[in-house]
């Protein structure tokens, strides 16, 4: 259903609330924060029209923060009052702010079912591959042999790769973008917000204080010209400090080819579609990590389908114009009934 849009052009300012921002100095949250507020002006809605929830967590402050509408849940719980606030209002835009903590493991089903609904959302995890909030556990998505307070000797569960969840529960809408590229991640907010559906964006986040540079591998300033692969819509796959890689599809998987070298050139690069239905390539880029590969940011998949909202009021309408119950009285004397004397 649309969504009102304010008569007057908003700015930055109309979104930022009155108070005080309790990240870290250094934490990442606080660029994912000053591009989504910046992105809010350009979406054009009312103030009012805007609801943002979170669960629990560094991430989850995040209503506090924001001057429109918001809900701070209780942990892993996001999802499922987003789902109920949708349903309720459909006239609403719903942002969800969530961890890799609080999204993958205690929140973990409702996380891949509101993927799997295609609720009209927009999802940002905040993944920093640990619990700050609580000083440090590991989370689903620690790193492998990772010494950690409740890990001691190094965890030994496999992380979970959040891209991966996304695109297996059949989402419509994945990105990946970084906290240290707030252009970058303010275009990926974009493309979130346009798209009809779950709109997942999962950001690379530090915890200066208990997990500090834990996506080094691919931020450093050194690395990351050749370890980061930047997607666009229909344009080939091509990274490196001198632009000079790229990928090819070879068979059922991805390589990576030297551009000028054996006879490779440009035009046998793999082009990036993010709207093909097939998830195939869409989930073989979403696995890709160093030191092998790059590892892909901006949009890797955004697909239309109808979304659980669309189809929740076209079955309601639906079932108004056959239903022999047009009221609570029709209700309350449908089946069977009786009088007691």
């Amino acid at each position: 259903m649309a969504i009102e849009h304010s008569p007057v052009q908003l700015t930055k300012a109309d979104f930022t609330s009155d108070q005080m921002v309790k990240w870290c100095p250094g934490c990442g949250d606080h660029a994912i924060l000053a591009s989504v507020l910046g992105i809010f002006p350009e979406i054009g809605y009312k103030k009012e029209n805007f609801c943002v929830v979170s669960g629990i967590g560094c991430s989850s402050r995040f209503p506090y923060y924001v001057n429109t509408y918001g809900f701070h849940g209780i942990h892993g719980r996001a999802a499922a009052i987003a789902t109920g606030v949708k349903i309720a209002n459909p006239h609403l835009s719903v942002w969800i702010n969530s961890g890799d903590g609080d999204a993958t493991a205690i929140g973990g089903n409702h996380f891949i079912h509101v993927i799997r609904r295609n609720m009209d959302v927009n999802y940002i995890l905040f993944n920093n591959r640990i619990y700050g909030l609580t000083k440090g556990q590991y989370s689903p998505t620690t790193k492998q042999g990772q010494v950690t307070k409740t890990s001691p000797f190094g965890v030994i569960d496999y992380p979970f790769n959040p891209g991966e969840l996304v695109i297996g529960s059949r989402g419509t809408f994945f990105a990946r973008a970084i906290d240290n590229s707030p252009k970058t991640l303010g275009e990926v907010c974009r493309a979130m917000a346009a798209h009809d559906g779950a709109a997942i964006v999962e950001v690379l986040q530090n915890c200066v204080i208990f997990n500090d540079k834990t996506h080094a591998e691919v931020t450093d300033r050194e690395l990351k010209e050749e370890r980061q692969l930047w997607l666009e819509q229909g344009k080939p796959m091509i990274f490196g400090k001198n632009k000079d890689k790229g990928l090819i599809l070879k068979g059922n998987h991805l390589e990576v080819v030297e551009i000028g070298k054996d006879g490779i050139t440009e035009a046998d690069i793999l082009v990036h579609d993010a709207t093909r239905e097939n998830t195939g390539v869409h989930m073989m880029l979403a696995q890709l990590c160093p030191p092998e590969f790059p590892m892909a940011f901006g949009v890797i998949r955004a697909v239309k389908q109808p979304t659980y909202n669309q189809l929740f009021e076209q079955q309601m309408e639906e079932v108004k114009a056959t239903s022999k119950i047009k009221c609570m009285d029709d209700l309350l004397n449908s089946g069977e009934t009786w009088e007691i004397k």
